[in-house]
C-alpha cells in the first residue's frame, strides 16, 4: 500500500512531530516535522547509529559539539556518523520543515 510523506501533516505544532515510517532489523526511517523548534539548550544527540537526513521542505540548522553549524534547505542532505554529538539549533519559524531521517548501524 502506497503512502505519501506529506500526508497527515499537522496544522499547528506544539512540539516536533516524529513519525516512524519503517523499522527493520538494521534500519529505521522517520519523518520529522518542525516549525520554529530546536533541541533543548543542554544536551546533545549522541546516537549509536549513523543518521542520514534529508530536508524535503523548509530549512533547519544542525549544530555539532565541535562548534560547526550546517544549514540545510529543501533538497539538502547530510550524513551524521554514529556518536557525533549534534542538535537542531534552528528550524524555519514561518513554515514547516519536513525531514526524512534514515538511521542505520555504524560499520564495525
Amino acid at each position: 500500500m502506497a503512502n505519501n510523506i506529506f500526508s497527515s501533516l499537522p496544522e499547528e505544532l506544539d512540539a516536533e512531530l516524529f513519525t516512524e515510517l519503517l523499522r527493520e532489523q538494521n534500519i529505521r526511517i522517520e519523518r520529522i516535522v518542525s516549525q520554529g523548534h530546536a533541541s533543548p539548550a543542554s544536551g546533545w544527540y549522541d546516537q549509536e547509529d549513523n543518521e542520514w537526513v534529508l530536508v524535503l521542505e523548509g530549512a533547519g540548522t544542525i549544530l555539532f559539539a565541535d562548534g560547526r553549524k550546517t544549514t540545510l534547505k529543501t533538497g539538502d542532505f547530510l550524513h551524521i556518523p554514529a556518536r557525533e554529538k549534534h542538535k537542531v539549533a534552528w528550524t524555519d519559524p514561518d513554515r514547516q520543515t519536513v525531514w526524512l531521517a534514515v538511521h542505520y548501524p555504524a560499520s564495525s
